[in-house]
């Protein structure tokens, strides 16, 4: 099996994977080490070509995403950026405009592209 097709081949694959895993590293013979590298990269492909999750379209998106990735609460964020709590919400939730400041620090801390904060405000 080359490359999975469909969601029965990978999940054929996973099992398989799984299978291997569960004999525990110190069982793993190097072939059975190499075929789970190969099977692995084989589910990671079709999980990226399947599993396509689309960039934000919206300031307060990008934000959250980023958020996401650092594993960042909202009040930890705040802090982050140099701002109350509230105003963050309030940003946060359309109610008020952000400010020059504000939209540094989102460049600067949160590492967002100026071009997309500016095409976004």
């Amino acid at each position: 099996m080359d490359k999975i097709i469909n969601e029965v081949d990978y999940n054929a694959v996973m099992a398989k994977i799984d299978g291997l895993m569960a004999k525990g590293s110190d069982k793993v013979s190097k072939e059975e080490l190499a075929e789970i590298r190969l099977l692995a990269l084989r589910a990671q492909a079709y999980e990226q070509e399947k599993y396509v999750i689309e960039a934000p379209t919206t300031l307060i998106g990008m934000i959250e995403m980023r958020m996401f990735e650092m594993r960042l609460k909202q009040k930890e964020l705040a802090k982050k950026l140099n701002v109350s709590d509230a105003k963050l919400s309030l940003i946060m939730n359309g109610k008020q405009k952000p400010g020059v400041d504000f939209l540094k620090a989102v460049r600067k801390e949160l590492k967002i592209d100026a071009d997309f904060i500016l095409e976004h405000v």
